[in-house]
């Protein structure tokens, strides 16, 4: 019997099925080791020689695959047919050597990129050694994570008080927000106007032209700049005649896309389904694991994480299959399409995302999946099965006609086009009105169909209408438009687009509202320092072109730790060259860069910067222990402060206090008065008065203005109980906490998707969350893990570590605790000071640790914590303090015991400074 070692157990089962008995699949929960949080993890003075630590959660699974493999005939490793699951298989076979499990028996490796019995048992009969070149690529982005993230962060919490982290990919996407935010914030709009004609047929037919020309001069989009001029022009055509001076009907064919990768994927989802990035790629996981299609267990798409566009000839004969047998011959284009990416950097190692077996139509299957599921199901299959289809066939016409009177000429046109065939629109008949324009990139101004018009006919005018328009600034970037753009640049990678945007809302460096992505204040600091400081490393350029080394490594063009020297080298020193950097020169530089957000123009057009209590004090940007903020020079005799991004329009006597609470109406059951108050932690309503009155804080990404007394009524009835739990008979209850929403039952919690779903959420889909956590090993809130080590208690014995508890920071040794003193910041704590609270604490509760002859204190793991009911589902990312001037920062990556997913090439980010 041979061991296969998987990495999800939902694959065990199902493969396991496949294989029979002659095999026993185990299943990894993912990757089992990881750098651990501590200095010399990576140790580039050593050739770069990296330290691993077993997780605590993998220990148990790993002495079981050592137990099942000493008893084996052979090993076989099937993790993931991607660099994270090259590297999975890597660790596993590493651990397994060291607990000397293996010994001679035959070691394979084996990918298959779908989940049905024919791809894994042809998978089985062609197997391989590990990818040497797949594996040096993952420790090179593994090694240059750790190093930048955790020496690049220490000089921000330094030099920038309040940021909590800076990461490879992650710093370079945060960038391109505030950047766009920027050129919002520059942006001037221009008045311009259009002007069309209501026009009439000889037979009564009714169409639009718009104007082209005047007086012999072609109109550009701003050529009419003000309403003088439309008053002018629209006077002559109201009182000239119109002839048509020639109608063109052209044909032309329009071609279908190609399928999904998994970028495309996830934007196709965001804009179609609303789906944010991760839940695509969690509901993408479950139909490439497999689903129970009446009894029987199978996965319905290839593996999600690709850049590749391209479908194996099997399945694209398949494809045109079941096209001839849906659709109809003539749907079948004579030769089968081939597509090749434009996609910067991509490695196309795997296929495009597409159905397994193209005869499961969304109908066959919608039965036996959930809501989620069955809609991205549908998206795929009917893009995949579009992109083999016949193209569509278009007449375009476009209708020339000349307007005359008062000497003057004027020139419009009108366009329509016609579906003479549908071609591949006809994989969208079910939503043809979005889908069809979306996918074939139909413009608006096109599609509407014409009457018949005639050249050299006369014209009827009904009516000439001129509209004042405004040029509009650069929309914000929106999930989907931010990880085309990503992809476009060559940044990170599919498997890193859904954790980055996670990450990064998770910092609060950026704020998801009404489906676009803003940039806090925070994250504007950050890359307006890392900008002035670091350029060359948040550099699109720079980033891609690193990217790119990363690819040639996978394909053995380039040494790991040739890449890794040439890097390090400029990096550290770079990293040096800022440590006689100022406070006062980040913050010249950050009032300079930031002007538009820290002095915000006043309605008076006076001087921004001019302190509007005192009238004489310049104000400028000030660093303190829960950030930066806005405040006077004359302080202490002025006191003025503001929040970043607030108003200034505070006089003398403001000092962003609040107008005190607003009453939003009468609560029908109970008569008592609903308010929305501003309190010490931001927005929340407020029912009733005293002591007894109920309270909710105002969800993050709620605009404080929208919140009404019907929002307000809902957000005052959580917890909610959503039923009782099938098993036990216990509550499941939703509930928002301090980190988002959740639902609980008993001591598991599980996180839930976006705040409105607390009110909506059924009893079925809460039982799935709930057995999805504990199935990933979530059940609750842990003992932290060590954000800084100090150094050994010269009494105890033990090492001295810093921890960011649910009630605080706090230092630890061995089994005492002692909180940090108010308002001091974790990353400042030295020695001493951490030796002399212990001591008082010790002295105060009587715990006297007897002193040992060294540091037995356990190894924080970097593995994220789920919280509890007061703060579920916050990622608790861990690191060790650490010198950059030696170039060793601690890393804390945090993974999931579920496995990598988004999650496998995520930026490596230390714990939150503030």
């Amino acid at each position: 019997m041979d061991v296969v070692i998987v990495e999800s157990p939902a694959k065990a089962k199902t493969i396991n099925k496949y294989l029979g008995g002659n095999y026993k699949v185990i299943a990894s929960y993912g990757h089992v080791r990881d750098l651990p949080p501590k200095d010399g993890s990576v140790r580039p003075d050593e050739d770069f020689e990296m330290s691993w630590e077993v997780q605590k959660p993998s220990q148990k699974r790993l002495n079981e695959i050592a137990q099942a493999v000493k008893s084996a005939d052979g090993l076989v490793l099937a993790t993931d047919p991607d660099r994270e699951g090259e590297a999975i298989s890597w660790h596993v076979l590493e651990v397994l050597r060291q607990k000397k499990a293996i010994g001679k028996k035959p070691v394979s490796r084996v990918v298959f990129n779908a989940i049905t019995k024919k791809a894994v048992l042809d998978a089985m009969a062609n197997p391989r050694m590990i990818d040497e070149p797949l594996v040096d690529a993952y420790l090179a982005r593994r090694a240059l994570d750790y190093l930048v993230g955790f020496t690049l962060s220490p000089v921000l919490w330094r030099k920038l008080p309040g940021a909590r982290s800076a990461g490879r990919v992650q710093s370079v996407a945060l960038r391109l927000v505030c950047d766009r935010e920027s050129e919002i914030e520059r942006f001037k709009p221009e008045e311009y106007w259009q002007i069309a004609a209501r026009l009439a047929t000889p037979r009564g037919d009714e169409f639009t032209a718009r104007l082209t020309a005047f007086d012999g001069d072609k109109l550009q989009r701003l050529s009419i700049s003000n309403g003088d001029r439309a008053s002018q022009i629209r006077a002559m055509l109201e009182s000239a005649s119109y002839r048509v001076e020639s109608v063109e009907a052209k044909p032309t064919r329009r071609n279908p896309g190609p399928p999904f990768t998994t970028s495309t994927l996830q934007q196709a989802a965001s804009a179609k389904l609303g789906f944010s990035a991760s839940r695509t790629m969690q509901v993408a996981q479950k139909l490439y694991e497999g689903v129970d299609i009446g009894g029987e267990t199978a996965g319905l798409i290839t593996y999600m994480r690709t850049d590749g566009v391209q479908i194996a000839p099997e399945a694209i004969e398949d494809a045109r299959k079941a096209i001839g047998d849906g659709f109809g011959g003539r749907y079948v284009p004579d030769k089968p399409r081939h597509y090749a990416t434009k996609a910067k950097n991509a490695q196309e190692a795997h296929e495009a995302i597409r159905p397994t077996e193209f005869g499961r139509s969304p109908k066959d299957v919608e039965r036996y999946l959930d809501r989620d599921q069955a809609r991205l199901y549908d998206l795929i299959w009917k893009r995949t099965i579009a992109s083999q289809m016949a193209a569509a066939e278009i007449e375009r016409t476009t209708v020339e006609i000349v307007a005359s009177g008062n000497g003057l000429s004027a020139a419009l046109r009108a366009s329509g086009s016609v579906v003479k065939f549908d071609g591949f629109l006809a994989a969208y008949v079910d939503h043809r009105d979005d889908s069809k324009a979306q996918d074939a990139g139909e413009d608006e101004d096109d599609s509407a169909r014409l009457p018949e018009i005639r050249a050299k006919e006369d014209l009827d005018k009904r009516a000439v209408d001129a509209s004042q328009h405004f040029t509009e600034p650069p929309p914000r970037f929106s999930e989907a438009s931010l990880i085309k753009r990503m992809e476009e640049l060559g940044i990170g990678r599919p498997s890193t687009y859904a954790a980055t945007l996670q990450t990064l809302q998770d910092r609060e460096y950026i704020v998801h509202e009404k489906r676009k992505l803003l940039p806090e204040a925070k994250g504007r600091l950050v890359t307006a320092f890392l900008h002035n400081f670091f350029e060359r490393y948040v550099e699109y350029d720079f980033t891609a072109d690193l990217e790119e080394k990363l690819d040639r490594i996978s394909a053995g063009e380039l040494s790991w730790k040739d890449v890794l020297r040439e890097f390090w080298r400029d990096f550290s020193s770079h990293v040096d060259g800022t440590k006689e950097l100022r406070v006062s020169d980040v913050l010249d530089a950050l009032n300079e860069e930031l002007a538009p957000l820290v002095f915000p123009p006043r309605e008076d057009g006076s001087d921004p910067r001019v302190c509007p209590r005192c009238g004489t004090g310049q104000l400028s940007l000030k660093l303190g222990k829960f950030g930066a903020f806005v405040g006077c020079s004359n302080y202490p005799e002025c006191g003025f402060t503001k929040q970043l991004g607030t108003s200034l329009s505070a006089d003398a006597a403001g000092d962003g206090a609040d107008d005190g609470p607003k009453e939003l109406g009468t609560d029908p059951e109970t008569g008592e008065p609903v308010t929305l108050r501003s309190g010490r932690f931001g927005p929340y309503v407020q029912r009733g008065e005293g002591k007894e009155a109920a309270r909710t804080s105002v969800p993050k990404g709620w605009e404080v203005s929208s919140i009404d007394l019907e929002k307000a009524l809902r957000l005052l009835s959580l917890p909610r109980t959503v039923g009782a739990h099938p098993e036990d008979g216990e509550p499941i209850v939703a509930n928002l906490g301090r980190y988002g929403p959740y639902v609980q039952h008993q001591k598991t919690y599980a996180n839930v998707e976006a705040v409105e779903d607390l009110f909506e959420i059924g009893l079925n889909r809460a039982v799935t969350l709930i057995a999805e956590k504990r199935e990933k090993g979530g059940k609750g809130r842990g003992t932290p893990a060590a954000i800084a080590t100090l150094g050994e208690h010269p009494a105890f014995g033990g090492e001295i570590t810093v921890r960011d508890g649910r009630f605080g920071p706090y230092v630890n040794v061995a089994k005492i605790n002692a909180t940090l003193p108010k308002g001091k910041d974790p990353a400042s704590v030295t020695l001493e000071e951490a030796i002399q609270l212990l001591n008082e604490r010790a002295e105060k509760t009587g715990k006297k640790p007897a002193k040992k002859a060294s540091s037995t204190t356990k190894k924080p793991t970097s593995k994220a914590k789920a919280a509890d009911g007061k703060a579920d589902g916050k990622t608790a990312s861990t690191a060790k303090k650490a010198s950059p001037a030696k170039g060793k920062a601690a890393a804390a990556k945090s993974k999931s015991a579920a496995g990598k997913a988004e999650s496998a090439e995520a930026e490596t980010v230390p714990w939150d400074a503030d």
